[in-house]
């Protein structure tokens, strides 16, 4: 089974929201080392923490970071952003948070994979209860590329003994959620759940009871998932 234990662990998006508790957490599970990778990283006062700049949209920058952590175990995907964007209209932004949200995550993953091959390593994906429900527009487009990309990874690495596994979680209260009038999760509790279903070797993490109950109803019809659908073509 993966292990936080004696892990060298790259995480994206390490300054704030999930970030920083995925650090801090990967060093209480017995990680050596943690690669705290961002566009603008900070000082953590700790040895064991390795800021690192990453910029996901970047592929110069993501070859920098290569260089210097090559000895990942673990990487985790946790960089995102959301910008209000629409798959309808113009659709600029919403092809600006693709390049982060969906092709940043592929391409951290593969530059990192010739590491992770040799490590027997794992990926963790941080994707989102809106990869299945559309109510987050493009946003919700780009978590449901990424839950699908994910299935590929894990079916392509397996082989190569890399384990991928995927999160789903509701709003958790972090900045990007700041504007959200919802019940929010503890950051903490979600990264807890993140590591002990690494630890477990689970494919699929569901951090949270909204996004087990909405896997669960998948296979419901669509007008289960998206009520505001009855009587539509009335």
């Amino acid at each position: 089974m993966p292990t936080l234990n004696g892990a060298v662990v790259l995480i994206t998006g390490a300054n704030g929201g999930l970030g920083t508790h995925f650090v801090h957490q990967a060093l209480e599970r017995g990680a050596t080392k943690v690669y705290a990778a961002a566009r603008n990283p900070r000082d953590w006062n700790d040895d064991r923490i390795i800021p690192l700049v990453l910029d996901v949209t970047s592929p110069e920058s993501i070859a920098a970071a290569t260089d210097i952590a090559n000895d990942v175990t673990i990487v985790i995907n946790n960089a995102g952003a959301s910008n209000g964007s629409s798959v309808l209209g113009d659709l600029a932004a919403a092809r600006e948070l693709f390049e982060t949200n969906f092709w940043g995550a592929l391409a951290v993953t593969n530059a990192f994979s010739p590491a992770l091959k040799t490590s027997r390593g794992t990926v963790l994906n941080v994707l989102s209860v809106l990869s299945w429900l559309g109510i987050g527009d493009a946003y919700s487009a780009t978590k449901a590329a990424l839950w699908q990309a994910t299935n590929t990874q894990r079916i392509k690495l397996a082989p190569e003994g890399v384990h991928v596994a995927g999160l789903h979680l509701g709003y958790a209260d972090t900045p990007m959620t700041k504007g959200v009038d919802a019940p929010k999760l503890d950051p903490a509790d979600v990264v807890r759940s993140a590591y002990d279903g690494i630890e477990a070797g689970s494919y699929e993490i569901l951090a949270d009871e909204l996004s087990i109950q909405v896997k669960a109803g998948l296979a419901a019809p669509i007008e289960a998932l998206y009520p505001q659908l009855a009587g539509a073509r009335a």
